[in-house]
């Protein structure tokens, strides 16, 4: 704490508004002292090289950093140690934010493209994102202008041979994913007026049939093992059995799990409200199970902060979790009880099939999963084995 209690030099007025910035997001306090010494060393130097308070430019911290590596036995900050400093500053505007790159003619198009998505069609951030990498893989391998070759000058030829790269590496199911992404590309290229044909007529069906495909699921003891291995004497053993408990128990997808706000638990009416897809909203019965090991992440273990997600991650700099955050959860409770990895999205495969094994009707399993068609919980049929040996028919000249 010596190196801090010294003159700050320039820094002087930010030593206590960046500590408070780093408790709040959940730095230890060893973290904060260390970064708190390299805004003092800042300080000094700023004072002893003459570079005024008000305005930092990136030259001038990366000479800051030559000058600590110039002093015999001086410990260097890695980088990444300096980023909450660096991104302090700029926040508050004493750091120049680095200049912006040039955009090339294919982000220009693309930010266009993602600005259309959000406000025209009100797509989720993930779909937005699925859809603009499809796009950026098109339209760079299409789009030179040192060659003369335009966004006007598309054929039907560069999208059908697209998509038969595309489609040649991934699944049946993705190739439709690619499928869509690249329509909605050349819809908006339309509306634009960037092309004079609508090229998204040009785009044939990928072949396949809907519920040809066999859900794979794991057994109940297996989910069940999943739920206790995770070490509630710890703050993300307690995080993370609350996490699988909404896959497993609910039926959550990994959005909806990291979307979900402390206003969506309704304590006394013993619901949750999920906010799915196509922005639907629907309200869940909450079952003790689950309830309780919310009630116990919250009260006991969650870090405090002026986020309303309910789930945040457990290192400073504290925010909500990611999607693949839950992903991780499930996988890293696979490795626990030693079984394959598998997503969080089998879990709810599994939860459907254990309904249905428990007599749950197909209407009670698509309420349950919240599924617009009723066609796309009839997959499930076929994992129910027992009831199909009942439902079959003898194959004619054999015995049954």
């Amino acid at each position: 704490m010596s190196s801090v209690r010294r003159k700050p030099g320039r820094m002087g007025a930010h030593i206590e508004p960046f500590r408070e910035r780093l408790l709040a997001a959940g730095y230890t306090p060893g973290t904060v002292r260390g970064l708190l010494m390299v805004m003092g060393q800042l300080g000094r130097w700023m004072e002893a090289n003459r570079v005024g308070p008000e305005r930092l430019s990136e030259a001038d911290v990366e000479a800051f950093c030559r000058s600590l590596r110039s002093r015999p036995g001086q410990r260097v900050p890695r980088l990444r140690s300096v980023d909450p400093l660096v991104v302090y500053l700029r926040a508050v505007d004493v750091l120049e934010a680095p200049p912006s790159p040039l955009l090339t003619p294919v982000e220009e198009l693309l930010n266009e493209f993602t600005t259309w998505m959000i406000g025209e069609r009100g797509l989720a951030p993930l779909t937005v994102l699925r859809y603009e990498n499809t796009a950026r893989r098109f339209l760079n391998g299409r789009f030179d202008v040192a060659g003369g070759r335009f966004v006007t000058d598309l054929v039907a030829g560069d999208v059908t041979g697209f998509l038969v790269v595309e489609c040649g590496r991934v699944s049946a199911g993705s190739a439709k994913g690619r499928v869509a992404e690249l329509r909605a590309l050349l819809r908006f290229l339309f509306l634009k007026g960037a092309t004079w044909r609508p090229l998204a007529a040009a785009i044939p069906p990928v072949a396949g049939w809907h519920g040809t495909t066999i859900p794979k699921v794991i057994s109940a003891d297996k989910v069940n093992g999943l739920i206790a291995s995770c070490d509630v004497s710890t703050p993300i053993g307690i995080r993370d059995k609350a996490v699988l408990l909404l896959v497993a128990r609910l039926g959550l997808r990994s959005v909806e799990v990291v979307g979900l706000e402390l206003d969506d638990v309704d304590w006394r009416g013993g619901e949750i409200v999920v906010r799915g897809k196509a922005r639907r909203e629907d309200r869940l019965p909450l079952p003790f199970e689950v309830g309780e090991a919310i009630s116990r992440y919250l009260f006991e273990v969650r870090p405090s902060t002026t986020s309303r997600r309910v789930f945040l991650t457990a290192k400073a700099p504290i925010g909500p979790i990611l999607p693949a955050r839950v992903n991780d959860i499930t996988r890293r409770a696979c490795l626990r009880v030693g079984i394959p990895r598998v997503g969080a999205h089998r879990l709810r495969h599994s939860l459907a099939s254990e309904l249905l094994r428990r007599g749950a009707t197909m209407i009670e399993v698509s309420q349950v999963l919240r599924h617009r068609d009723l066609a796309t919980t009839a997959i499930y049929a076929k994992v129910d084995l027992d009831t199909l040996r009942h439902v079959a028919q003898p194959w004619p000249g054999s015995v049954r």
